[in-house]
């Protein structure tokens, strides 16, 4: 790691080991994204976009044929192989690097995304580097989906809610990240707005609608890092009570997909 930056290996290895469960069940952005980025960023088509923390590529491979060339970057091995075996489009690209160093030139990029992962990054530096890599009039978005969708059943979503106070309690008895980096997602558009960096910056919030079933709930939870660490320490199904909210997906979703209502924070922000 960089001197005087945080050290992340905690948190990578927090998102290793389950990229394939990650990209099938997370939700992809909005449609509504891109045209609002677009109009913010007074382009049609950006001629690049870089997404920071990109993961498994769901937020990255979204911008192939919005834009003329999209870069994901994130430091993880493990989530780059996923995405890069799931891209086909000659467009897109990843490397690796983190959002504070991603190896790119001054001035490259009409918009910067980082999609569920600003809250990973270190903000000033990170900032520092988003501001960098802009042009003048460029945009970033740090955006988030909220942590589950509205579904068809309303009981779902209790569960839901049941397992993830569960998982929220063993992780802080567990100790378990203790060693991870990571900052509030309430104050990404103070921090933005303090940087210095912008001339402009809001939240925006956009709604779209998913096809979900049980089985992609129970992979919604498989694909959080608290719940993987916990596994990777010892903890069984049972201990998360992930036994019991299978049992509860099933019960009320079923293996029919039915529609599901995300909700997206996005903080834009225009250099």
């Amino acid at each position: 790691m960089d001197p005087g930056h945080t050290d992340f290996s905690a948190t990578i290895e927090r998102f290793t080991g389950f990229a394939g469960v990650y990209d099938r069940c997370r939700p992809a952005p909005p449609e509504a994204l891109a045209e609002v980025l677009c109009l913010l960023a007074g382009v049609r088509c950006p001629a690049l976009v870089v997404d920071l923390g990109c993961g498994t590529g769901l937020s990255t491979r979204y911008w192939a044929g919005r834009a003329v060339r999209v870069v994901g970057i994130d430091p993880s091995a493990d989530m780059l192989h996923q995405a890069q075996a799931a891209t086909v489009q000659p467009s897109v690209t990843y490397r690796a690097g983190f959002g504070h160093k991603t190896g790119l030139p001054n001035g490259c990029a009409d918009i910067v995304t980082c999609s569920q992962a600003f809250h990973w990054m270190e903000p000033e530096p990170t900032l520092a580097e988003v501001a960098r890599l802009l042009h003048p009039g460029g945009v970033f978005a740090a955006y988030d989906h909220d942590s589950h969708p509205v579904m068809p059943r309303w009981e779902a979503d209790l569960a839901y809610r049941a397992f993830g106070e569960r998982v929220d309690a063993l992780e802080e008895s567990h100790e378990i990240s203790a060693s991870v980096a990571r900052w509030d997602k309430p104050s990404h558009l103070r921090r933005i707005r303090a940087s210095g960096h912008f001339r402009y910056a809001r939240e925006i919030l956009l709604h779209h609608v998913e096809m979900g079933n049980a089985e992609r709930l129970v992979g919604l939870a498989l694909s959080q890092g608290s719940v993987e660490s916990l596994l990777k320490a010892g903890l069984g199904e049972a201990d998360l009570g992930l036994d019991r909210l299978r049992a509860e997906a099933v019960r009320w979703l079923g293996s029919e997909s039915g529609p599901w209502y995300w909700s997206v924070r996005v903080r834009a922000a225009a250099k």
